[in-house]
């Protein structure tokens, strides 16, 4: 997205406005920067891991980032996607160590689950179980396939905005989706067998 795009957007211009003057020291500035994409943060995080103190370890540890880096932002995307992007990074670090395959996995699981439960109301019993299908599909990706359609389909990013986040070239992005479209296409007939597992 360019980033005279960005700015038309009211929270976009906030952001940017926030960074630049946590860019010159400007403490308050920064808390309102905190304050609005804590929650956003946390909510992407959750595809990684169901633990919520890693979560907020991980967010916290993106923002000290930002606090120290405000100055390195060039502006070619938004302000929110740089954040994800940051948050990412330290989030793919702080499962390095572990079983993040397993992590995510799980919290992919809670995230469908949390989605369902909250779509209930109008929800339709083919609807329901094909986003069923959809999560289980995931769950057999390469993780940077899946993270990449997660961060489409789920977060609303564009393929620069991928790009940004995960730090590699929008060609690898949309090879990424196809991949994965063409993936998750032939594992879905099997997911609608009862008792097929997935294959990672």
């Amino acid at each position: 997205m360019h980033p005279a795009t960005a700015a038309a957007d009211p929270s976009d211009t906030a952001d940017l406005a926030s960074l630049r003057a946590t860019a010159r020291g400007d403490r308050d500035a920064f808390a309102a920067l905190y304050r609005r994409q804590h929650a956003r943060l946390a909510r992407f995080l959750r595809r990684f891991t169901t633990r919520q103190e890693l979560i907020d370890e991980v967010v916290n540890d993106a923002l000290w980032v930002v606090w120290r880096k405000a100055a390195d932002f060039r502006g070619d995307s938004r302000v929110s996607t740089w954040i994800t992007g940051i948050a990412y990074r330290c989030m793919l670090k702080a499962l390095r160590d572990g079983a993040p395959r397993q992590e995510m996995g799980e919290a992919l699981l809670d995230a469908q689950q949390r989605a369902q439960a909250a779509a209930a109301s109008v929800d339709t019993a083919p609807e329901a179980e094909q986003r069923n299908w959809v999560a289980r599909g995931l769950l057999g990706l390469p993780d940077e396939q899946r993270m990449t359609l997660e961060l489409a389909y789920f977060m609303g990013c564009s393929c620069e905005e991928i790009a940004q986040v995960m730090g590699c070239p929008v060609g690898t992005v949309k090879a990424r989706m196809f991949h994965a479209r063409v993936r998750l296409r032939s594992m879905l007939p099997a997911l609608a067998t009862p008792g097929q597992a997935v294959q990672g």
